[in-house]
């Protein structure tokens, strides 16, 4: 098979050249929309892809015209020697830009070492600035350990750092604004995301529709359309001068499928085609049966054809059971 830039193309004309790989499905912290308190359905660590079945996977998609790549979990600071793999991703041909997912609680640990390893742009994990209510969306009094992550963050050189804000209506819509204050003076960029019935986590969030939320900030800061920022589906308003820019993650109130450019890879190895469908494809069978790099590409296109065209998290919002954790951020 001859590798192409243009390869990795699904059935409805979108190029998939973005990959999130779940390094792990543990997590430090139980929040509410994630992953209930006291589950303990993990997947074996026998069935976790190795570092060199990773390599080998992702160099056959970068053949193929993958470009971005981004380490999720559960929280993928708890994978052991995370730096070495984010190192030997960052070094593939083809592979343009690398990122991290986190909620940044061990970030004051690894900030350095993954910083030098090759990772560009961090997403951290923030949903209030009040320690109390973080101690209730999360399960843990983490506000402190998330501070001292985002002080590390910036002191390594991670520039830019986007702030994730799952954005609840009666737990934190009302600390919207504060947000906002706090990520100008830190010079952060903030993304507030809708959440999505996935699990019965996800389906008892109170959801908050972003939609007048943006109205609303873009008259009270006189903010107005900006560029997309990497390679996800926030849509970005920005202050006039460009010294801050807000994105809005709106997967219910205005889906951003026909846009998609993204698969998801699980820590065991399937390639999950849509967060919101059950479409997916199996790969450490072949990597641990001794498939052949053509192999590998052909399977690869094959699972492709299996991409669905849109969620249906509206339509049908029991329909996904899996947590977001085991899917993979």
């Amino acid at each position: 098979m001859t590798a192409s830039s243009t390869a990795l193309m699904d059935r409805f004309g979108r190029r998939i050249e973005y990959l999130r790989l779940s390094v792990t499905d543990r997590c430090d912290l139980r929040c509410s929309y994630c992953m209930p308190e006291g589950f303990n359905g993990f997947e074996e660590p026998s069935h976790w892809l190795t570092f060199d079945e990773i390599e080998r996977l992702l160099a056959a998609f970068a053949r193929l015209g993958l470009k971005r790549v981004r380490l999720t979990g559960g929280e993928p600071l708890l994978r052991r020697n995370l730096p070495e793999l984010a190192g030997r991703i960052a070094r593939l041909p083809g592979i343009e830009d690398l990122s991290l997912s986190t909620n940044a609680t061990q970030l004051d640990k690894h900030a350095t070492a993954l910083k030098a390893a090759g990772v560009t742009r961090l997403n951290i994990s923030l949903d209030s600035l009040q320690a109390e209510r973080i101690e209730t969306v999360t399960g843990r009094d983490v506000l402190h350990k998330v501070m001292a992550g985002l002080d590390s963050a910036q002191h390594a050189g991670f520039a830019p750092i986007k702030i994730n804000m799952v954005a609840m209506r009666g737990v934190n819509d009302d600390e919207i604004d504060a947000m906002v204050a706090f990520c100008m003076a830190r010079n952060f960029v903030l993304r507030l995301i809708e959440a999505m019935p996935m699990g019965d986590t996800g389906r008892t969030t109170q959801f908050l529709d972003l939609q007048p939320v943006a109205a609303r900030l873009r008259e009270r800061f006189g903010l107005v359309d900006a560029l997309p920022s990497g390679g996800g589906p926030a849509r970005y308003l920005a202050t006039p001068d460009g010294s801050f820019s807000i994105g809005f993650i709106t997967p219910m109130s205005q889906h951003f499928c026909a846009t998609c450019n993204r698969v998801r890879l699980s820590v065991d190895g399937t390639l999950y085609l849509c967060l919101g469908q059950e479409e997916k494809f199996e790969f450490r069978p072949l990597l641990r049966d001794g498939a052949s790099e053509a192999e590998l590409e052909t399977a690869i296109l094959t699972a492709l054809e299996l991409k669905p065209e849109r969620h249906e998290f509206r339509e049908q919002p029991n329909k996904i059971v899996r947590f977001m954790s085991a899917t993979g951020g």
